[in-house]
């Protein structure tokens, strides 16, 4: 495999480092330091490190950062099955990688900034995983794959998105919308507690959220008028 062949899942890899070492390694720092990052701080964590790793990767590989997204993708034939598994091979290896250092640079705080169910329990964390990761999906789908949309813009809308997602609904579930996100940090510290949801809820909301996409997508639009009418 050549390095251009290479970089795609390479950055991959890279992108799905940094939102577990920024995302749930801000969980993992609050617990550790008594609340020092808050809440708020965590949920902009994510929206923030998600933002920058668009701009920075989106035109390496699509920054897809997330399993989800990807079998999305390749569900609606916008990447072929054997890309799509390379993907989500070096997207879960870099979220793994990331929960090793967590625990490695502040110690196993909040299993490591993993995914578990809170309030409601499973299925209020099945629910939330589902619903969140269907917007989340809608939005990449529509700002990412549809020119007339503001594409320079896509990584502010995806960005903002998670990061509302992870401040208003973290409290039930940690508002992961991503396999990998919740994959890394279970390897490192072993918390695997009801962690099919966080496959199962993401995979369906993200394949609902394309195919809503595919629905409501509009036309080609209007071409110039033929010559000789206004």
């Amino acid at each position: 495999m050549s390095r251009e062949q290479a970089a795609p899942y390479l950055a991959e890899a890279l992108g799905t480092f940094a939102l577990v070492f920024a995302g749930p390694g801000a969980i993992a720092v609050d617990a550790a330091s008594g609340g020092a990052v808050s809440g708020v701080g965590i949920g902009l964590s994510f929206g923030l490190i998600v933002m920058a790793m668009i701009f920075a990767l989106g035109h390496i590989s699509g920054c897809h950062i997330n399993p989800a997204i990807t079998l999305a993708f390749a569900a609606r034939r916008r990447i072929g099955p054997a890309a799509a598994l390379g993907y989500i091979a070096a997207q879960l290896a870099g979220a793994a990688l990331a929960g090793l250092a967590i625990v490695a640079i502040v110690g196993d705080y909040a299993d490591a900034g993993a995914s578990l169910p809170r309030l409601g329990g499973t299925d209020a964390a099945l629910v939330s995983e589902v619903v969140l990761t269907f917007f989340l999906a809608l939005v990449v789908f529509s700002v990412a794959t549809d020119a007339r949309a503001q594409g320079a813009l896509a990584a502010i809308a995806i960005g903002g998105y998670v990061a509302m997602a992870a401040t208003g609904w973290g409290p039930v579930a940690n508002a992961s919308m991503n396999p990998a996100r919740s994959f890394g940090p279970a390897v490192a510290s072993g918390a695997w507690h009801a962690h099919w949801v966080y496959w199962l809820g993401p995979i369906a909301g993200a394949l609902l959220g394309a195919l809503a996409f595919e629905l409501i997508r509009p036309g080609s639009p209007p071409g110039p008028p033929p010559p000789g009418r206004s």
